[in-house]
């Protein structure tokens, strides 16, 4: 017999539905037939919120069960993503900056030998230009962050200057974000790190669903030996997602990401269990015991333990391995986000789909506006796709944003596309921090500590991005139409501009 509480629920998430229909159509992806047709007085995202009456329906009859702290969703949650992305386990975090924290703190663990533990002072190998929470979790655990430059066209770290960023004993580890979703070199990061015996950290932020493959027989050289579920290159290549390939990653569910739990991230611990646990203490206050909350004695000792200078047997509940922190997100958050996991593989194609098509209206002008390349390949031909480099890797890039540059030669700035995009109320964005050692928040740090970080080289590649560079979006929220409209406000300053001087 159905319970009157139970008919009242069913009654209030049939009331959600029906109001998601009429509010909320347009944040409906734009291949959905039922998606409210597209007007230019909407203007266009660059990025943002895709939904539907699914997601909630899912938040609503989480919401009204009220348990509210991280419980059985999330569990789910962690599980489900981390059976798709094909990794030991995943660890559920509020942001995907604070994924980052825990994967670096997590690497400072007194449980780790001490040869490969994150000391204070050591040394940890990024790029200058990214985000900046990619970066700022070095400094906020007492290490060094060593810059490399980065290349312009695939918005990526410049793989080869590694070995001039190491110092034996004090490098112990390299994050390195996927650039919009393009995939940094990860042949040559891999036999870096597996080389010197160092950690790899790939900030996956921008970039699930992006995969990466090489020969076979380079990978299983790597210790690499299958591709991730769902991918399959043939009998001579492993392909295997982004996230995949390092000791952890990182992901965002924020807004404008691939997935969203409004905010949220989570940790994806490749192999190692030992990691999973150390991961799970940072983010749950450094607790040594793994019992999620409401649930007790999993490990059938809870009063047996003798850690630190403790008594013998005091409460493992209550026992701390680590300083902390508590970066947990709602289990109402995981109830949203599982019901977007199962539409990623369509929102994958989407940005895919969308990003071509602005590559391919916008060719014409290729010798006046500079567009993105996916890591390895070294020309783009309009019929026929990408022309690859003779490395025998290949990426397919789940696009986070279609980047466009403007070269000193070009007759029109960056800011006349900007403004004109401004103008139609075209959302855009500059490759996030730009180079970071411009920043207010790394010029003060060297001014009060001249050793805080240390930058191999110039950083030439990174000023071209910082000035010189944009990107629009490409996101599953676009239509046709508003695809158009974005091509035919860039070319229209491009014409007009080039057609008389300045």
């Amino acid at each position: 017999m159905v319970s009157r509480a139970d008919k009242i629920k069913k009654d209030i998430l049939g009331l959600v539905r029906e109001y998601s229909k009429l509010k909320h159509g347009r944040f409906r992806p734009g291949y959905d037939l039922n998606r409210p047709a597209w007007q230019k007085s909407d203007g266009i995202q660059y990025s943002g919120r895709v939904f539907d009456d699914e997601e909630l329906v899912a938040g609503v009859s989480n919401m009204l069960e009220f348990w509210l702290t991280l419980g059985s969703e999330g569990q789910e949650f962690e599980h489900e993503i981390a059976t798709f992305l094909g990794v030991r386990s995943s660890v559920l975090v509020n942001s995907g900056s604070s994924a980052n924290l825990v994967a670096l703190a997590t690497l400072t663990s007194w449980k780790l030998p001490r040869e490969r533990r994150i000391e204070v002072g050591d040394e940890v190998i990024t790029v200058a230009s990214g985000f900046p929470t990619t970066v700022s979790p070095i400094v906020q655990v007492g290490a060094v962050p060593v810059f490399i430059d980065a290349n312009p066209l695939t918005g990526n770290a410049v793989c080869g200057k590694l070995n001039e960023a190491y110092i034996p004993g004090k490098t112990k580890a390299v994050i390195l974000a996927h650039a919009l979703g393009n995939p940094f070199d990860i042949r040559t990061t891999l036999e870096f790190c597996r080389d010197k015996g160092l950690w790899l950290i790939e900030d996956n932020c921008d970039a699930l669903g992006s995969s990466y493959s090489m020969p076979k027989k380079t990978a299983n050289r790597l210790g690499i030996y299958q591709n991730s579920p769902g991918l399959d290159e043939g009998p001579e290549r492993i392909a295997r997602w982004t996230g995949t390939w390092g000791d952890i990653s990182t992901q965002s569910f924020y807004p404008p990401h691939h997935i969203t739990m409004g905010e949220g991230g989570c940790v994806n611990i490749v192999s190692s269990q030992k990691l999973r646990r150390i991961a799970e203490s940072f983010r749950d206050w450094g607790r040594d015991c793994w019992c999620p909350s409401g649930i007790d004695n999993t490990c059938q000792k809870r009063f047996e333990w003798k850690l630190g200078d403790l008594p013998e047997g005091y409460d493992h509940k209550y026992i701390y391995s680590h300083l902390g922190y508590n970066l947990k997100p709602l289990d109402l958050q995981a109830a949203i986000g599982r019901v977007q996991l199962r539409k990623l593989t369509e929102f994958i194609r989407s940005r895919s789909n969308n990003w071509l098509a602005l590559r391919q209206g916008l060719d014409k002008y290729c010798e006046h506006l500079k567009f993105a390349l996916p890591t390895h390949a070294v020309g783009w031909d309009n019929e026929n796709g990408f022309i690859w480099d003779d490395s025998e890797c290949m990426v397919n890039c789940s696009w986070f944003g279609f980047s466009i540059g403007v070269g000193p030669e070009a007759m029109f700035t960056r800011s006349d596309i900007m403004r004109a995009l401004n103008n139609e109320s075209i959302g855009f964005r500059m490759p996030f921090g730009g180079n970071l050692l411009k920043q207010p928040a790394f010029v003060e740090l060297k001014k009060a500590n001249p050793s805080a970080y240390r930058a191999v080289g110039k950083m030439s590649g990174s000023d071209q991005i910082m000035n010189n560079y944009l990107f629009i979006g490409n996101y599953p929220g676009l239509t046709a139409e508003m695809i158009n409209h974005q091509i035919d406000v860039i070319s229209s300053v491009v014409e007009s501009r080039s057609a008389s001087p300045r």
